[in-house]
């Protein structure tokens, strides 16, 4: 073994998030694929290339998208593919998925969602289990575009 710097990087982040919402609300908006195309995989920098979604233990999420122009690394292609591994209606959803840049894995991913009744509406512990492929500032990006994302939920479900 060398002194060099790791080639793997393995990193454990938890975001919780309270929503003003019983959990069957907060839920939806990870079991309704139209719902969640709006706040995960819409955006403005990119183009959504396919997006697919089987909510179901076992079912497959697609998602694939291509960053436009202006964006400093126009043209290439993210395409994440998770596995659905357990779905407890309206308490947790546990998913393993890999995201790829123009088809070299990035980073794998075992991401649990808890959602716990609380006083007022529902707690989200969102618990994200990372190994970062040769990407060392990818724990940073993930954590980022996932408090991103759940600010993007909160306001979708506020609508």
């Amino acid at each position: 073994m060398t002194a060099t710097e790791p080639e793997t990087i393995h990193s454990t982040f938890v975001i919780e998030r309270n929503f003003p919402w019983r959990p069957a609300r907060v839920f939806s908006g990870f079991a309704q694929p139209a719902l969640k195309r709006r706040w995960y995989a819409e955006g403005d920098q990119h183009e959504i290339q396919e997006f697919q979604m089987d909510f179901r233990v076992g079912g497959i999420e697609r998602f694939r998208y291509r960053f436009r122009e202006g964006h400093p690394i126009a043209g290439s292609e993210i395409a994440n593919e998770g596995l659905y591994q357990d779905i407890e209606p309206e308490k947790r959803i546990v998913m393993a998925s890999k995201m790829s840049l123009n088809g070299k894995t990035l980073v794998v991913m075992l991401t649990t969602f808890e959602f716990v009744p609380a006083e007022q509406g529902t707690d989200v512990i969102l618990t994200h289990q990372g190994a970062y492929m040769d990407w060392p500032d990818g724990v940073t990006m993930i954590e980022m575009g996932w408090r991103g994302l759940i600010d993007r939920l909160q306001r979708s479900l506020a609508q």
